[in-house]
């Protein structure tokens, strides 16, 4: 499913749930889980089997993919990638390295965020820009949308800067008839070809249940509207959630 808002040269294999949980994991990947309730064993488990098939459409063998110090997984030399889990989903994303620079791929349930959490992680204009989205049937809930995109811009920015990115230092704005939604960054962004990236552009998708965003950076992306690429006519915590 999450196929349909990447582009062309992204690897991506997805499970609904957990099939296989039997799956055997490296020893670097077993230490990583410790002793990890049977839950997080499950998902971080599937998720590993998701980036094998996504190596694998690569051309590429199984490698541990093992989180770093901010929950970021390492990925093989010369690939980038992404990975999410929420209910009932597992998706891995991959891409060569020398074709883009850096993915992000999130999913959420297409449920409303609970009380309190929009102020914390939205600008003032965000919530404004909310207001102005229309009812969908079905619904689409803007503010886990707004949430999801931001958790994507994260994915994408961490593992090209390295640094911190707080929720409220991208301000999100969600085109909600096309499919698209851009990030303007409010602090330097990532170089591309020795251009400063100042935005950064991604899908979205809402369907059985699920809002999904990805944004796929090209490895010789303009200045403006990086992330759009080949892509067809998508202060609280930061920390990359545990891949």
């Amino acid at each position: 499913m999450i196929e349909e808002i990447l582009p062309a040269g992204v690897l991506s294999a997805e499970e609904f749930g957990d099939p296989e949980p039997d799956l055997m994991l490296f020893p670097e990947e077993e230490r990583a889980l410790g002793q990890a309730v049977l839950k997080r064993r499950l998902e971080f488990t599937t998720a590993r089997l998701c980036a094998r098939r996504a190596l694998a459409g690569l051309g590429l063998p199984p490698a541990p993919v093992v989180p770093g110090p901010r929950g970021e997984p390492r990925w093989p030399h010369g690939v980038v990638g992404s990975i999410t889990h929420c209910a009932e989903y597992r998706c891995a994303a991959l891409a060569p390295a020398d074709a883009f620079l850096g993915l992000g791929v999130d999913a959420e349930p297409n449920l409303a965020l609970p009380e309190g959490v929009l102020g914390a992680i939205s600008l003032r204009e965000e919530r404004r820009r909310l207001l102005d989205l229309p009812l969908t049937d079905p619904p689409v809930h803007w503010d886990r949308l707004l949430f999801s995109a931001k958790e994507a811009v994260y994915k994408t920015w961490f593992p090209l800067m390295r640094r911190r990115l707080d929720f409220t230092d991208a301000a999100i704005t969600i085109a909600p008839y096309d499919g698209t939604f851009s990030a303007r960054l409010l602090l330097p962004g990532p170089s591309v070809r020795g251009t400063r990236l100042h935005t950064l552009t991604g899908r979205w998708m809402a369907r059985d249940g699920l809002l999904m965003t990805a944004i796929a950076l090209p490895a010789h992306a303009p200045a403006d509207g990086a992330g759009r690429g080949p892509l067809p006519a998508a202060g609280a915590r930061r920390e990359v959630a545990p891949a």
